[in-house]
């Protein structure tokens, strides 16, 4: 990530502060088993205000009434760890890279973290993380009020991420560019996994598919755990065991993206498994499809996410009664919320950094936020029609179908950042031709 944007990233985020100091830690390194360890993964809003991928780091930020300082604190260098592990980038390194006032080894903040603190009455932290890191901040913030002489100490303390939070809503050209890098990847998998699925195969065969083609274009990592299920495991909606047989007429609904540097994408299609929808597929499919489409249609800025969810709903609940489902008037069927049971989830959600951006859905008043050019989010309605749900009219009983698409608000309206996947019935038939 490009220190420019980092360091004007941290300026804003003290333009934001009031006088006092603001802590944020790298992620730790996550143990898998006894002595092993989980690929690492960085804490995103760390990512974001640094771009710096190491664990064992911190970034202090200080604002007084007329000055601002940035200390960066990382593990300097060690020779057995470099032996093992490979080097760091150390205190010189990190010196030369960081447009930052101060660089430190990790080492020296337990004993720098009290003098930082000194005089300043605002602490703001990630109020839910239970690191050392902050137990020292919060220990020395508590020595100092109990010191004498020291005439102002910590009196608040805020939550830093929604700071962080708020400001990664609106993505940059270049975190749009990574996310597009994600996506053309994507692209790439899931056109394979239609092009190579045959009868026979075990879901686990068409994620190792795509796997190979996320690594092999030099992926981050997938940008969630991958749902391949076909049949009826479609309607089990975070299905993640992918070890099922692939049935000659039956559907496979893959919800498969990767990261490119850190930055996620989140596709899903639904397709034949032998290449050929049958007609009540095709006319489940062809529902849902509508739907996706005229909620993406709706997309602009000042429009309302909770108004798009509402939207989305109403015409899922028509989609519904058309197909014979549900009967009866689509106001009082929404009231009831007879249309949950079939379309249970939201029509989508912000994306970014995280696959599921925890950036902020509603204002400071707890009203809907209005889409302003830069967000992205995903539009995903789905279907879902269980294999012993004797309501359904059989003809669709099994059948589960989401689509979903990355979508970027423009200032003219949105660009849809998955364009390019096969999506139509027909695509999808020509794609999945052997």
């Amino acid at each position: 990530m490009n220190e420019i944007h980092c360091y004007e990233r941290r300026h804003k985020l003290l333009a934001q502060m009031e006088e006092g100091v603001a802590i944020i830690a790298s992620a730790p390194i996550q143990t898998r088993s006894n002595d092993t360890e989980y690929p690492y993964r960085q804490n995103s809003d760390f990512y974001y205000l640094c771009g710096f991928n190491e664990d064992n780091s911190i970034l202090v930020l200080v604002k007084t009434l007329d000055s601002t300082k940035m200390l960066l604190f990382v593990e300097a260098y060690n020779a057995e760890h470099t032996l093992w592990n490979g080097a760091r980038l150390g205190v010189d390194g990190a010196r030369e890279r960081f447009r930052v006032d101060e660089v430190h080894d990790v080492a020296e903040y337990g004993g720098m973290i009290k003098e930082i603190l000194r005089e300043h009455v605002n602490l703001y932290i990630d109020l839910f993380e239970t690191s050392e890191i902050l137990s020292q901040a919060k220990a020395a913030a508590q020595s100092l009020r109990e010191t004498r002489g020291v005439k102002r100490h910590i009196r608040s303390i805020h939550d830093v991420t929604h700071l962080i939070r708020k400001m990664r809503l609106i993505k940059s050209s270049k975190e749009v560019e990574a996310i597009k890098k994600a996506i053309a990847l994507t692209m790439e998998a899931h056109h394979k996994a239609m092009r190579e699925c045959n009868s026979g195969m075990r879901e686990y065969q068409l994620q190792a598919i795509m796997n190979y083609v996320f690594i092999n274009g030099g992926a981050s990592a997938e940008a969630y755990s991958a749902i391949v299920a076909g049949g009826n495991n479609a309607n089990t909606l975070h299905y993640i065991d992918n070890s099922d047989e692939l049935r000659n007429g039956e559907l496979v609904l893959i919800d498969a993206a990767c990261e490119w540097k850190l930055y996620a994408s989140d596709i899903t299609r639904t397709f034949p498994i032998n290449g050929k929808f049958t007609d009540p597929q095709r006319e489940v499919y062809n529902a849902v499809l509508d739907v996706q489409l005229r909620v993406i249609e709706a997309i602009k800025p000042g429009v309302k996410r909770d108004w798009l969810q509402t939207y989305s709903e109403e015409l899922l609940c028509d989609a519904l009664i058309r197909l014979g489902v549900l009967s009866g008037d689509r106001k009082t069927l929404m009231e009831a919320k007879e249309h949950k049971k079939y379309a249970p989830h939201g029509i989508g959600h912000w994306m970014g950094l995280d696959v599921h951006d925890p950036c902020p859905y509603v204002d400071e008043w707890g009203e809907s936020l209005a889409f302003e050019a830069g967000m992205v989010m995903t539009i995903e309605p789905g279907l879902y029609f269980r294999a012993d749900d004797e309501s359904v009219p059989e003809a669709f009983r099994g059948i589960g179908i989401r689509i979903e698409d990355d979508i970027l608000v423009t200032s003219e309206g949105y660009e849809n950042l998955s364009s390019m996947i096969a999506k139509s019935v027909e695509e999808i038939e020509v794609m999945c031709k052997r």
